[in-house]
């Protein structure tokens, strides 16, 4: 018989060939078959769970960075950047449907990008159902959310939608066909691979958040910083969000959703990982995802906390969260390769690249409201550097198993060949997303589309393009305290 099907013929012999072990051999075979299906149904189910479960995990980070994104920010931009953050996840929902899934996942097709599936047609597929999809929009508007950090509180409200449609529909797509699709030239599944190795980015470092970094760079270098940020004699001045308790709460909230980033992008949890070939393998590796996730954070933060005290003489919760951040952005690309030990390492890096990149970005007089481009650009490089020396032998065959000998780890004794291929991915990422959204952002600026006028940019938008300022009792108080103290107060 074969392993999954039961044929009463050949059954029927060893039963003794006569008439009862024919109708022995059709029931055995029957309660066989069904309860086979039941297994194969019931796999299908858990799987879909997990992953819709690990979609939703990684939803609650738009929150998280709608949240973020209002702490650090002036209260009189408050309701600005909250609706870029819904129409960043609307806006990508469309666009994702139409182009954005078909050219990064449309297998079966060339390296460059995808041609299959535009609008779901043909959809579900043998390789892909709803549920994959689903999955893969929660990240494509993960990289827009960040850009939109970047360009805060002085940017035109129809460039937030253009450059979230480009972004959704066409320049992230691109990279994860080239990374993630078993087709794209760099990826670690494809049957001729990058310097031998392909390239290891299990969560998107590079993906997702090196993407959302170039294209936010960009755009927040030809718009320019934001009036006051930088005095008459070039000297950085602090432009503090209004909100610590906004912060901490979308720190929190993308710290959870984390955990269906990382550990989520195994996509499916009754599967036999491990050189035993048991479901025991599988779940380890999802849990070690999670721990080194969680380590690389929590490493981060407390560098940053003793840092950034050394640096100003303060312990600053806006900075310990950002430093929380990057050194999760960092520790995404190799997550599911590393052990717990090389994730502390990642985390206590980040916080001092991200420190770097901060110090950096004031002598060039760059201004980045949420310090996006710092944080995931910086951080993502890093960690993409970081899975190429650290990778485990081990976890590399687990995860990415049927290549003998496979490229693993600089430091841990694997060879240069998934450095070199790393090293090729952020070149490719920069000068892709340099291309693109800084062409998109370089038209907006010569149509006037990209910058708000310097007396809207100084009302706060969200009185000249919303209608009203998010906290209403401010207006009431602070007509009440003219009238009480005059109007100078």
């Amino acid at each position: 018989m074969a392993a999954n099907t039961c044929s009463a013929a050949e059954l029927h012999p060893l039963l003794g060939g006569g008439a009862n072990a024919t109708a022995a051999a059709e029931y055995i075979c029957g309660r066989f078959d069904a309860i086979s299906n039941t297994f194969v149904d019931t796999t299908y189910a858990v799987d879909n769970t997990y992953l819709l479960f690990s979609a939703y995990l990684v939803f609650v980070m738009q929150l998280g960075f709608a949240m973020l994104c209002a702490g650090s920010v002036r209260a009189k931009n408050t309701m600005n950047i909250m609706l870029t953050n819904v129409l960043d996840a609307a806006t990508g929902g469309i666009f994702f449907y139409v182009f954005g899934f078909a050219l990064a996942f449309g297998t079966p097709s060339n390296g460059f990008i995808g041609r299959h599936f535009f609008g779901l047609s043909q959809f579900p597929s043998p390789n892909f159902d709803y549920s994959y999809f689903h999955y893969q929009w929660t990240f494509a508007i993960a990289a827009a959310g960040i850009t939109s950090g970047s360009i805060a509180e002085r940017t035109q409200f129809v460039a937030y939608l253009i450059y979230s449609s480009v972004l959704t529909g066409l320049v992230y797509p691109v990279v994860a066909h080239w990374f993630w699709c078993s087709d794209g030239w760099g990826s670690a599944a494809r049957e001729e691979k990058l310097f031998g190795s392909g390239v290891i980015d299990f969560a998107g470092s590079g993906v997702v958040h090196l993407v959302g970094a170039v294209a936010g760079l960009w755009g927040a270098c030809i718009e320019g910083p934001r009036i006051g940020r930088f005095d008459h004699t070039g000297k950085a001045v602090p432009m503090r969000g209004h909100s610590g308790t906004l912060v901490v709460l979308g720190t929190f909230l993308l710290w959870f959703g984390w955990y269906g980033f990382n550990p989520g992008s195994f996509i499916n949890i009754l599967k036999a990982y491990g050189e035993s070939g048991s479901y025991y393998g599988q779940w380890s590796a999802v849990g070690r995802t999670a721990v080194t996730t969680t380590l690389a954070g929590c490493s981060a933060a407390l560098t940053t906390l003793f840092g950034k005290r050394l640096q100003t003489g303060h312990w600053n919760v806006t900075d310990v969260c950002n430093g929380l951040l990057g050194g999760f952005a960092a520790i995404t690309g190799g997550c599911a390769v590393v052990d717990p030990w090389a994730a502390i390492i990642c985390g206590f890096v980040a916080a001092w690249v991200l420190i770097g990149c901060n110090l950096l970005a004031e002598k060039l007089k760059y201004d980045d409201p949420l310090e996006a481009a710092q944080l995931h650009g910086g951080c993502g490089m890093w960690g993409i550097i970081f899975t190429a020396l650290f990778a485990d032998k081990h976890y590399v065959n687990e995860v990415y198993p049927g290549l003998p000998n496979r490229p693993y780890g600089l430091f841990m004794g694997g060879g240069a060949n998934l450095l070199a291929a790393h090293l090729v991915q952020i070149l490719a990422i920069v000068a892709w997303v340099s291309l693109t959204m800084g062409a998109v952002f370089f038209v907006l600026h010569k149509f006037d589309l990209l910058r708000t006028s310097p007396d809207e940019e100084m009302a706060g938008l969200d009185l000249t393009s919303h209608g009203g300022l998010a906290y209403e009792y401010h207006e009431r108080d602070e007509a009440s305290r003219k009238q009480q103290f005059g109007p100078n107060v």
